[in-house]
């Protein structure tokens, strides 16, 4: 197979808004040891290439400087000692960065197949998104069946991944959105209960229901004071994003007298070993649903590589449900 010398990439001219993301010619990269090459046929834009972009989550040493954590596409090359991928496998796949280009490297222990019935494209959605849901709620959290997981901003990447792998778990699922169409999607994703935070307060809710053994939050701000009110006793908190803020003023003593477990996570900086468990995990127990139609993608959006600003203004806006995917072919 033919791997041209240069390729189309976004790249930052510096830090700030969208409008800094501009499309320019680079080098294609090669593989290293354990790595294939991958053309990329989408690439999930997430709440750290956000962060990247606006000079707050910095690339950590010897990754990519391009954006882009999650990508699909087919094997084109492969490095030394690769044994788990042929070239011509079509793959979804966890990178360290360089995602927003038309070819990007990624280890070959973080790589998924694409599940059949789902589209190449479709697939780029997930590795972000259920890499981090499964090793924090499964994983490291021991969620299980019969508890109640409470998500918020359900209707997001995060939380579209996380209400259905805990629903395909008999996970009870609380959810929080809004306006009406962003609690619907929850909804229709298997929620038991989705609760509207501008019409509804989220902590009587859920403490009527019993509270929640666990807690997905991406909110920050007034959310954690409330989140250990809404928790039960012995629940867990794991904080993954902070969209109202991390700096807040907080009463301790529920957590010390309901023996909450309170914790946070980025998945970026995971050791390379961690990931790959992770992935195998994922693999067995969740890629077969999957391909069964249990567990589906959602797709928001997909635009054009040159059209990531744009990518970025909506999800800063919040205005997509699901996945927003960059499609350098298009």
């Amino acid at each position: 197979m033919s791997i041209p010398d240069s390729m189309a990439a976004v790249v930052m001219r510096g830090h700030g808004g969208p409008e800094v993301l501009v499309t320019e010619a680079r080098p294609v990269p090669r593989p290293s040891a354990a790595q294939v090459l991958i053309q990329v046929a989408a690439a999930g834009v997430n709440g750290p290439d956000i962060m990247q972009r606006k000079g707050l989550y910095p690339a950590p040493p010897g990754a990519s400087d391009l954006l882009g954590l999650e990508v699909a596409g087919t094997v084109v090359a492969r490095g030394d000692g690769v044994t788990a991928w042929a070239v011509g496998d079509q793959v979804a796949a966890l990178t360290d960065g360089g995602g927003y280009a038309q070819y990007c490297v990624a280890d070959e222990r973080h790589c998924l197949p694409v599940p059949g019935g789902m589209s190449v494209r479709d697939a780029a959605g997930l590795p972000e998104s259920f890499i981090t849901v499964w090793s924090n709620l499964f994983l490291e959290g021991g969620l299980h069946a019969g508890q109640t997981l409470l998500v918020h901003g359900g209707a997001g990447g995060i939380g579209t991944a996380a209400i259905q792998l805990a629903k395909a778990f008999g996970v009870r699922v609380l959810a929080t959105d809004s306006p009406a169409r962003r609690c619907e999607v929850c909804t229709d994703l298997g929620a038991d209960r989705v609760i509207d935070y501008a019409q509804e307060d989220f902590v009587a809710v859920v403490r009527a229901a019993g509270g929640a053994d666990m807690i997905l939050d991406i909110v920050g701000g007034d959310y954690i004071e409330r989140n250990i009110k809404a928790a039960s006793p012995g629940g867990r908190i794991v904080q993954l994003a902070f969209a109202l803020g991390s700096k807040v003023e907080v009463n301790l003593m529920p957590v010390m007298l309901k023996r909450i477990t309170y914790t946070g996570s980025t998945l970026r900086t995971r050791p390379a070993e961690f990931k790959a468990r992770t992935v195998a995990e994922l693999r067995e127990k969740v890629w077969p649903m999957i391909a069964a139609g249990r567990i589906r993608a959602v797709t928001s959006e997909v635009l054009p590589l040159a059209d990531a600003a744009r990518a970025h203004g909506l999800m800063q806006d919040a205005a997509h449900t699901g996945k927003i995917l960059l499609d350098p072919n298009a």
